[in-house]
């Protein structure tokens, strides 16, 4: 019983902790994404393990593209390694507002929200380790910062366990 206490409270207390997007709600500028990622775009980030150490570093070429409420947001990565990835997400946005997001190695569908100058979106990517898939989860959380600059934090989980972090700024030219 006392087990079932304590884990019941962490949970609460994790809860807590995890920041509601629209909480951001008056901040400015408004955040929307058909018109922040349309068109070319380039990103710099990192990979930091739990521990906070750089694992990896990339640049990231994007194209998005919009009809109506939907978008394809074309993704090229470079990564420090020399390696490549692609990733093309289609975004729509729903009829109450919300995001969903689709992509060849997500599994199932991302889903988020924007509020303000911020995006939250949740999502479980599938993630080649060392000649294994993984299937990790990312919360995701975008701030535009201003008409050029979007700034990005994940954090990738596996099993509720904290694998590391990615920050990415994002910049339209």
């Amino acid at each position: 019983m006392k087990t079932l206490l304590i884990l019941l409270l962490c949970c609460t207390l994790a809860a807590c902790a995890s920041s509601d997007v629209d909480q951001y709600a008056a901040e400015q500028p408004a955040l929307s994404l058909s018109d922040y990622l349309n068109g070319d775009l380039q990103a710099w980030g990192m990979f930091q393990d739990r521990s906070g150490k750089v694992v990896k570093r990339f640049h990231v070429q994007m194209t998005g593209q919009w009809q109506g409420d939907t978008g394809t947001l074309d993704e090229r990565f470079t990564y420090s390694d020399g390696s490549t990835e692609r990733r093309v997400w289609t975004l729509t946005r729903q009829s109450d507002g919300s995001w969903q997001g689709t992509a060849d190695d997500v599994e199932g569908v991302a889903t988020g929200k924007v509020a303000g100058n911020a995006f939250h979106w949740a999502y479980r990517l599938r993630l080649p380790v060392d000649g294994r898939t993984w299937v990790v989860d990312l919360d995701d959380r975008m701030y535009l910062i201003d008409d050029k600059v979007m700034l990005n934090r994940a954090i990738m989980s596996k099993w509720g366990v904290t694998l590391g972090s990615i920050t990415l700024n994002f910049y339209k030219p």
